[in-house]
């Protein structure tokens, strides 16, 4: 008689490291926010969007590995490659986005707004499938 065993679904879920550590770095900038506002009385609220562009921005560009997309450029252009043009415009947009809404920039436009408000859109979509889709 033979006995049925439970097989393992080998379901491992695979987070780039630079990835990890973007999310990392963005959560330290949210919690060192509100330490600095609830325990000593110090806003940073209006430098938190520069911060947190400037962070979303600089992953995209290190996720889009700009080197192996320039050498690919040169050779053969894929899907792959696509992927990553996509995420290296959408890095350069974050920076464009955070340093202008530095307070001493002061641009206060419709089309800023919908670009942070679209880079956020598209930053919680990569995270979504960074995380939950991705997988070996």
């Amino acid at each position: 008689m033979k006995k049925k065993g439970v097989v393992k679904k080998n379901d491992k879920r695979r987070v780039s490291p630079k990835f990890a550590g973007i999310l990392a770095v963005i959560s330290i900038v949210g919690f060192s926010e509100i330490v600095l506002r609830n325990f000593f009385e110090i806003s940073i609220q209006e430098y938190s969007s520069f911060l947190w562009f400037m962070i979303m921005g600089i992953g995209f560009l290190i996720v889009s590995k700009p080197r192996v997309l320039y050498q690919t450029s040169k050779k053969h252009f894929d899907e792959g490659s696509f992927s990553r043009l996509t995420t290296f415009v959408v890095g350069i947009i974050a920076i464009i986005a955070g340093v202008l809404s530095l307070p001493f920039v002061d641009i206060n436009h419709p089309i800023l707004f919908a670009s942070m408000g679209i880079i956020s859109i598209i930053s919680i979509i990569f995270i979504i499938v960074q995380t939950w889709i991705i997988r070996n």
